[in-house]
């Protein structure tokens, strides 16, 4: 329900549901997973979640509405949060919230960007919105952080979250390396076609009368991007 949830919810809803929903969801995993939980139940879930990540990540491969693309790709970094939720060390714990607040910002942020092509292209199709990079230049700089950042580019929060997340999951069964590797792989693999899809190339007919960005819509990129760059200087801020 939730890819369905973003694509038909208004751009507002998008973003809250991305940002605070999914977190505040993730949250109370954190409190209940030691006693609601039992340990035969973990295995099954966590098996789910990171092969979910998998399976998100090729369903991106092949996706041709931006926004559906993106929810899905919030999908798949929240299996990873519920992986390692489950797990209950102080090390995996840390790096859920890390990769959650990472992830909200994130992904708040690329559904702004996905909405302001299509208010000006009026349509979600990946196709229709090549070569925004000649009618919104500055703009593409901050289609290059946020998809840097949804495929934790080092040394980004979002790498650290992973990698914490990535390293108790190994700890705990040497089989989930296979599976998250993966995963981080074919992140990296989507998150580069989704820049170069809707940057590169030729304008289409449509998009000849693009007007650039405006002042409200870079103030609100740079509300997305300055936090992911103070947390990334300064990750003590988390804690």
């Amino acid at each position: 329900w939730l890819p369905k949830a973003h694509v038909e919810a208004p751009i507002a809803g998008s973003m809250v549901l991305a940002a605070v929903l999914l977190k505040l969801g993730g949250y109370g995993i954190i409190r209940m997973a030691p006693t609601n939980i039992s340990t035969t139940l973990i295995y099954p879930t966590i098996a789910m979640a990171t092969w979910g990540v998998i399976m998100t990540g090729l369903t991106c491969l092949r996706k041709t509405d931006l926004k559906a693309l993106i929810a899905y790709s919030s999908v798949g970094h929240m299996g990873l949060v519920a992986s390692a939720t489950l797990i209950q060390t102080p090390w995996s714990t840390s790096g859920a919230v890390i990769l959650m607040i990472a992830h909200g910002l994130t992904s708040s942020m690329l559904f702004c960007l996905a909405n302001m092509l299509y208010e000006r292209t009026n349509t979600r199709m990946l196709i229709a919105m090549r070569g925004m990079h000649k009618a919104m230049p500055l703009m593409t700089s901050y289609w290059l952080i946020a998809s840097l950042t949804n495929l934790a580019l080092p040394p980004t929060i979002n790498l650290i979250g992973e990698i914490q997340i990535m390293t108790t999951l190994f700890n705990w069964s040497p089989l989930t390396i296979m599976m998250t590797a993966m995963g981080a792989t074919i992140t990296a693999i989507y998150s580069l076609q989704m820049f170069m899809t809707t940057q590169q190339g030729h304008l289409t007919k449509d998009s000849k009368e693009t007007y650039p960005a405006q002042t409200r819509e870079l103030l609100i990129m740079l509300l997305h991007a300055l936090p992911i760059l103070l947390l990334t200087l300064n990750l003590e801020l988390v804690y």
